[in-house]
């Protein structure tokens, strides 16, 4: 009997010294666990720090490089803009035209423009004394003599335009310089009609001088102006039934 409880006893001693053994082996582990931990940690901030450290470095030794690339762009913009200050402008040169153009006759016909304002201003204005009546014979011949000058004025240009047109006649390649001078001969044709029918106006204007009825308004009969039939040398109104006309004609067209 004291053998067994002797036995039990020892079980039992045994028992808690293997107990005691486990806790503290668990301790023991928990403690290095703990311990790498900490170590990891530790080497992680420390790994932080290091690249803090080597980006700032990176950064200060770009902060000299980076300035003085701008300095140099600046020095290089500044020598290229005093060069082209410096530097003279050469004129470019137009390429020529490598189409044949016909040659410019010697005496080119007036435009439209300037035939419609054609007048004849190569005489002397007549001077007139108190004395005299209107519409003398030499009055008569001064202004028979400005018609004539006008009209041969007119006949030049006719022959100029004929001359012109048969010098510029030409068959350009190209459809734009073809339908430019078709409209530059058109232009000159409708200004030589124009002047047609004006020399038919002179030419009864000299019919009126033959027959003694030149300078007198055909409307009210009264005497046109010796300065009015200068200016205007067909003229057959006076200026007051002229504007008069001129009223009407607007008021009709509106």
């Amino acid at each position: 009997m004291a053998t067994k409880n002797s036995k039990a006893k020892a079980e039992t001693t045994n028992e808690a010294s293997s107990t005691k053994a486990t806790d503290a082996l668990a301790k023991q582990t928990e403690s290095d666990a703990t311990d790498k931990a900490a170590a990891a940690k530790k080497s992680a901030a420390g790994s932080k720090a290091s690249a803090k450290k080597t980006v700032a470095a990176k950064s200060a030794a770009a902060k000299p490089k980076a300035k003085a690339a701008t300095k140099a762009a600046s020095t290089e913009k500044t020598a290229i803009t005093k060069k082209a200050a410096t530097t003279p402008t050469v004129a470019t040169k137009k390429p020529r035209d490598s189409r044949a153009k016909p040659k410019a006759s010697a005496s080119k016909p007036k435009s439209a423009t300037d035939a419609g304002n054609s007048e004849v201003t190569s005489f002397e204005p007549y001077t007139e004394t108190k004395t005299e009546d209107y519409m003398n014979e030499a009055q008569h011949q001064h202004f028979r003599d400005i018609l004539n000058a006008w009209k041969a004025e007119l006949m030049e240009e006719v022959d100029r335009t004929v001359s012109h047109m048969k010098d510029e006649a030409a068959n350009f390649p190209d459809p734009a310089d073809r339908a430019s001078q078709e409209e530059e001969f058109s232009l000159e044709l409708r200004t030589r009609d124009r002047e047609r029918k004006l020399i038919r106006k002179i030419d009864s204007t000299l019919d009126l001088i033959d027959q003694d009825e030149y300078g007198f308004c055909e409307a009210c009969g009264v005497e046109i102006g010796i300065r009015r039939l200068e200016a205007r040398p067909t003229a057959t109104q006076c200026i007051d039934c002229k504007t008069l006309d001129e009223i009407k004609e607007r008021q009709v067209r509106g």
